[in-house]
């Protein structure tokens, strides 16, 4: 569950899979300056944000919570992983949403966001390169990986991870992770692709 999280502390709380989730939504947040959303990571998907959700009512503070988001990625199948939070949450006597996106009535809301978009296919890596897809760079790194097929006949088990490594060693600092480049404001929070998570952030 991460060992950092012990209570909940603001009204709002927000989970992401990992450690790297969580930094990277408080970078997201702050650059919104929504301040009253605690973000806490589950430690993984499927069953780890299952027995998550059902130790949450335990959690001290949890009487004050007025909204409960949670994220995962997509990665094959959006609607799948969407199906498995709501079984978790419906096992832990949460309300279920209806829909992705949307965040249900009464006096705890509950919202599911799968990434990249409720939608696609993909992590949160594929938002991350879409929001830079106009950049001149991401057409050489599409290049990149086009002639490490054709050349050396192989491809990365993980084509978003591997593509985010290579846009990001185009910059001045070639070593920076995903979630150091949320810090450093690499990220067109403010853009197009990042759009549709930030509405769902600001009606948590």
């Amino acid at each position: 569950m991460g060992a950092a999280f012990q209570a909940i502390e603001h009204p709002k709380l927000l989970l992401g899979e990992g450690e790297d989730e969580v930094r990277f939504f408080r970078s997201l947040l702050q650059h919104l300056g929504l301040h009253d959303i605690q973000v806490a990571q589950t430690g993984g998907k499927r069953q780890r944000i299952h027995a998550f959700l059902k130790a949450l009512p335990s959690f001290p503070g949890f009487s004050s919570l007025s909204a409960l988001g949670v994220t995962c990625d997509a990665d094959g199948d959006a609607h799948s992983e969407f199906q498995s939070i709501c079984g978790g949450l419906g096992h832990a006597g949460f309300s279920v949403p209806g829909r992705m996106g949307e965040r249900t009535t009464g006096p705890l809301h509950v919202s599911v966001y799968v990434l990249p978009d409720c939608a696609s296919e993909g992590t949160l890596e594929t938002l991350c390169l879409n929001s830079v897809a106009d950049d001149p760079a991401a057409a050489c790194v599409d290049q990149y990986f086009a002639c490490v097929e054709r050349e050396a006949k192989r491809q990365p088990a993980n084509r978003w991870k591997a593509r985010v490594h290579a846009w990001l060693s185009s910059h001045e600092r070639p070593d920076l992770r995903l979630v150091e480049a949320a810090e450093r404001g690499y990220w067109p929070f403010d853009g197009e692709a990042f759009a549709p998570l930030c509405a769902f952030l600001r009606q948590l």
